[in-house]
């Protein structure tokens, strides 16, 4: 069987009406990058912050998983299929996908700021100034913010490295280090990259799809599955 690994980014999720940061209409022209997702901005507003997620938390749980969410979750009737994915949002769970691993965080968690490993599930529910772990210390999004190291990125790349086909959906791949795991991909892996926008021009190895998400991962699935 087939091993399809997918990075995924904004784009995909931008479909199910999750705004993104840096598209027209998207967050930064609402908010300040640095003051609502880096470690300098908790610091400096960690109010500002929790209001923030508490807002795209809320926001999450009323958006629905898009076409391309539920033809990845279809590709696991052909393939394995490993997703790695940039966003915070869990669409691609509830389309059902069944191996996600999230690089930046998940925004239906928690974790305490005394420990990284204490995390808690709480679903779509506000966290507040004062909501603390066992052990009395606040409560944090489950988030990487700029400033932070990536924990999963060594375990991504050795997803990326073990595939058979690659499918880049709805992420420029500029930002670092997610952009690196394009190069970890095997050189005779084909690699499909959707993007309405795309950053790279198709290769011999690279075929570029410049649509939105849900009808590129169409034509995808249409040459994988047949």
């Amino acid at each position: 069987m087939k091993h399809i690994v997918v990075l995924t980014g904004a784009g995909i999720s931008a479909e199910s009406g999750i705004k993104t940061f840096r598209d027209a209409g998207g967050m930064w022209e609402e908010y300040d990058i640095m003051d609502v997702a880096s470690i300098d901005g908790w610091f400096k507003n960690p109010a500002l912050v929790l209001d923030f997620y508490n807002k795209r938390r809320a926001d999450l749980e009323h958006a629905q998983p898009n076409k391309a969410h539920l033809l990845l979750a279809q590709l696991e009737q052909h393939a394995k299929v490993s997703i790695i994915t940039q966003n915070v949002d869990n669409l691609h769970e509830r389309a059902g996908s069944s191996s996600v691993l999230h690089l930046h965080g998940e925004l239906t968690k928690v974790r305490s700021t005394a420990n990284d490993f204490d995390v808690q599930d709480i679903g779509y529910a506000p966290i507040h100034m004062g909501n603390v772990c066992k052990q009395g210390y606040q409560l944090r999004p489950h988030i990487v913010w700029f400033g932070e190291a990536v924990p999963l990125i060594q375990d991504a790349a050795e997803i990326t490295s073990r595939a058979d086909v690659l499918i880049i959906i709805g992420t420029s791949m500029q930002v670092y280090p997610a952009a690196g795991l394009l190069h970890y991909a095997p050189a005779s892996t084909p690699i499909f990259f959707i993007d309405p926008n795309p950053a790279i021009e198709s290769t011999k190895q690279i075929t570029v799809i410049a649509e939105q998400a849900s009808s590129g991962m169409q034509k995808v699935f249409d040459e994988l599955v047949g």
